[in-house]
């Protein structure tokens, strides 16, 4: 059992469970004990896995704009957890990145979470994180997911990914924008 935050980075940062990824492996992820937001989303992509930095593009530019939070708060890990479902860069297919490997949430994820004690509010960025974190029966599409947010306030937000691929999505969603962007910029600047 991993007895503090800085031990359990140093055991997930020097993970190898992915050996055979395309780019080899490289945990990607912030956590601090005092934490009191967690964003929880899919995997690193190929600029973020050469980067070494989380939601270092386009889609974090979006997000921090949708948390209406300065970067240095976003990078801040005495604030916010970015904890994906999969650490490293899974590959690329067919429609874009593969999915987020599945032994690194069997082996880290209940760890990681066990030490963001501190956790306030949950953002679930995509179905893969979100079909983990809103564990239930019931077979939803994300955009349903995300129309009920309300549903999972104040404490967990479904979000679609912040990604410029997902423009048409927020088009024909506009009530996200109208309605949970407020929602969540309120919550994020309750706490932090």
């Amino acid at each position: 059992m991993v007895k503090n935050v800085d031990s359990l980075l140093s055991q997930v940062r020097s993970c190898e469970l992915c050996d055979g990824l395309p780019l080899g492996p490289r945990p990607i992820l912030q956590i601090g004990a005092s934490a009191k937001i967690l964003i929880a989303g899919q995997a690193p992509g190929r600029i973020t896995h050469h980067k070494g930095i989380p939601f270092d593009d386009p889609s974090g530019n979006r997000l921090r704009d949708w948390l209406g939070i300065s970067r240095e708060e976003f990078y801040d890990p005495s604030k916010i957890a970015l904890v994906p479902m999969g650490f490293c860069f899974p590959g690329t297919g067919k429609g874009g990145d593969l999915p987020p490997r599945k032994e690194c949430a069997d082996t880290w994820r209940i760890p990681v979470l066990e030490q963001l004690q501190q956790i306030e509010l949950t953002l679930v960025i995509g179905q893969y994180a979100i079909d983990w974190h809103i564990a239930d029966d019931q077979k939803m599409t994300l955009t349903d997911r995300v129309a009920n947010w309300k549903n999972h306030m104040p404490d967990m937000l479904p979000l679609p990914h912040p990604s410029p691929r997902n423009n048409r999505w927020l088009k024909r969603n506009p009530w996200f924008e109208e309605d949970v962007l407020p929602a969540l910029k309120t919550r994020v600047g309750e706490l932090i």
